[in-house]
């Protein structure tokens, strides 16, 4: 009988790599360019030492926290990912497993599967949105996740269509045609496992983003068509963050900030909490490592709000060290997707409860009882390792205030390893 656990994050990525066509694994390994961001947000962890303590250890560790007022029993929520065609399951696998474990579920606008079905799942779901389509289209989706009991709403506005990997994208099709189907054929029987899958479902890997549904309830554009929305969308100004914080009324993270100035104006502009994250490295490529760049910014503005990290996590050690640096809590992409795809909802548990095993002894081995009492003392930090970009900016000084907001309901106010793979061995379209 085979054995479905495994120990780490690398072996889930070893077993998602056997177990899925190329092309869907590659979309999961992504990167953009050179991939010089993605190999970077791994390398820094590596480069932080901890320095663990021989005796006076704590008999138990105190492991959990809030995020976004939202209780969670350890420090990790699941990052936004969109169509997950890893798993026929997808997004309500994923959310169940984040029900099991304690924590947060944030769910892609692009997500594969509708925002009622994952928040049934898993109440403490967040919706996260781009900026794309007009106000009034961006107003009936926060409506429908509101309506769904969304919890909180994360923006991601970092993307800057970068475009071109120098080790060549995968073919994705648009629809699911018969054509499409023939010419993905070969790449299917070649990963019987992720195609029994489908075929017990009686269907196939659906391309639409149904939370992208509009209003008048026609029917849900592609995965294509609403990334060429985007696209076409002018970008946001900081006045159309307020706006759009505004407009969802309660818990608000901006996510993908790598900027000490543009922190401050994330706390000018109301958010409640922000995401120190280079977007896995699928932006723009040669940006730092998240981790570099988060203890400036948790210096910066960590007194005014939640600052959490994304970006790099494969091990309990890493959470440990993100919060040392001053994240209250990180999210992860990547390997809860290898874990998906590994083995459905059980594999992302897994991949939890790893995190949550390298954690606890981190903080045990450290001389902790909580993972409150980490700090910058518990690791060597190398000289040159941080990054305060945009550090000597003065074009916002937001007024200070004397603590993160709390978090407020979701009622409307306005009136309106291995280490991972190098990218010459694999191909990428990119995570959303």
């Amino acid at each position: 009988m085979s054995n479905d656990w495994f120990e780490t994050v690398a072996e889930a990525q070893r077993r998602a790599k056997r177990r899925l066509p190329k092309s869907v694994y590659g979309a999961l390994v992504a990167g953009s360019e050179r991939g010089l961001t993605t190999e970077d947000n791994l390398r820094a962890f590596a480069e932080l030492q901890f320095a663990p303590h021989v005796a006076g250890h704590r008999a138990g560790r105190k492991l959990d926290t809030t995020v976004m007022g939202i209780p969670v029993s350890l420090p990790v929520i699941i990052s936004p990912t969109g169509v997950q065609a890893v798993h026929p399951d997808g997004e309500v696998a994923v959310a169940r497993a984040a029900a099991n474990r304690g924590t947060i579920m944030g769910l892609s606008s692009f997500a594969s599967k509708p925002i009622e079905e994952v928040t049934a799942a898993n109440p403490n779901t967040v919706f996260q949105v781009y900026w794309s389509g007009s106000r009034e289209t961006m107003v009936h989706r926060l409506d429908r996740a509101r309506a769904a009991g969304a919890k909180g709403l994360i923006a991601t506005l970092d993307w800057s269509f970068s475009h071109g990997r120098d080790w060549g994208s995968p073919w994705i099709p648009e629809k699911l045609t018969l054509k499409a189907a023939m010419r993905f054929a070969p790449q299917a029987v070649t990963r019987p496992a992720w195609l029994i899958d489908y075929l017990k479902t009686g269907r196939v890997p659906d391309l639409t983003t149904p939370n992208l549904a509009p209003a008048d309830g026609g029917p849900a554009p592609t995965f294509f068509g609403a990334y060429g929305e985007w696209m076409s969308t002018p970008p946001p100004t900081w006045d159309d963050v307020a706006w759009l914080r505004e407009e969802w009324g309660g818990p608000f993270m901006l996510k993908g900030v790598s900027r000490i100035d543009d922190a401050k104006r994330a706390v000018d502009a109301g958010v409640t909490a922000i995401s120190v994250s280079n977007h896995g490295g699928n932006n723009l490529d040669s940006t730092p490592a998240s981790i570099r760049m988060l203890p400036g910014i948790a210096e910066a503005v960590g007194g005014q709000v939640e600052v959490l990290l994304d970006g790099g996590i494969r091990r309990g050690g890493d959470v440990a060290k993100a919060l040392a640096l001053g994240a209250r809590a990180v999210m992860i992409g990547r390997a809860y997707l290898w874990g998906l795809a590994a083995n459905g909802q059980a594999g992302v548990e897994n991949v939890l409860d790893i995190l949550r095993g390298g954690l606890d002894s981190a903080v045990l081995g450290l001389g902790h009882g909580s993972i409150e009492e980490l700090s910058p003392a518990d690791f060597y930090l190398p000289p040159g390792f941080r990054r305060e970009l945009g550090a000597d900016s003065d074009a916002v000084t937001p007024p200070r205030r004397p603590a993160a907001r709390k978090a407020r309901p979701a009622t409307r106010r306005s009136t309106r390893e291995p280490a991972e793979p190098r990218p010459e061995d694999s191909v990428a379209l990119g995570n959303i």
